[in-house]
Formats: C-alpha cells, sequence, structure tokens
C-alpha cells in the first residue's frame, strides 16, 4: 500500500488538532470549546459487540459456539471416502469374482 493511502485511511481515527499550546495556557477556559465539543460527540459506554460474519462468527464465536460444524465435516468427508472406495471395489468385482 502507498504511504499515502494508509495515511488517508488512518486520517478518521485521529482527533483533530483542537487543544494547542496557546488554547491551554491563556488562562481562561473558554479556549478549551473546541475541545470539549469533539470529545462530547464521542460515543459513551462500552463498545457494541459485533457479531461477526461468516462460518467462524455464526458456529464457534458467541453465545451459540459449537463443535458441530466440525464434526458433520469430519462425517462428510468419511461419508464421501467410503463412497469412492466402495465404487472402486465394484468395479473391481465388475468382471472378476474373488
Amino acid at each position: 500500500m502507498q504511504p499515502t493511502l494508509i495515511r488517508r485511511q488512518l486520517g478518521g481515527l485521529i482527533p483533530p488538532k483542537v487543544a494547542t499550546p496557546s488554547l491551554l495556557s491563556s488562562g481562561s477556559g473558554a479556549g478549551l470549546g473546541p475541545l470539549v465539543n469533539f470529545y462530547s460527540k464521542l460515543p459513551k459506554g462500552p463498545a457494541a459487540s459485533s457479531a461477526g460474519g461468516g462460518i467462524k462468527g455464526r458456529y464457534f464465536s458467541g453465545k451459540n459456539a459449537s463443535g458441530a460444524p466440525l464434526l458433520f465435516l469430519m462425517l462428510g468427508i468419511c461419508g464421501l471416502g467410503y463412497t469412492i472406495d466402495y465404487q472402486m471395489h465394484l468395479k473391481h468385482h465388475k468382471n472378476h469374482a474373488h
């Protein structure tokens, strides 16, 4: 990635420079108005939990966490392997008896 792209993407995370040394050293609280205004717009409280998408979010994270998908995957692979092996065995016996 180009440095300009990174700078542009991170630009929204860095707050604007509203508290300059001249505002803070003047002694009056009137200069802190922009700073108070900026921080009053920020969300308050705990961050909202993201549900997470995809298979991981649906089956392995959160309150519905379960190992069932892994079990079904193993059973599916075994079933597919058995089916292929059985079909190959039938082809072997097609013209030859044991």
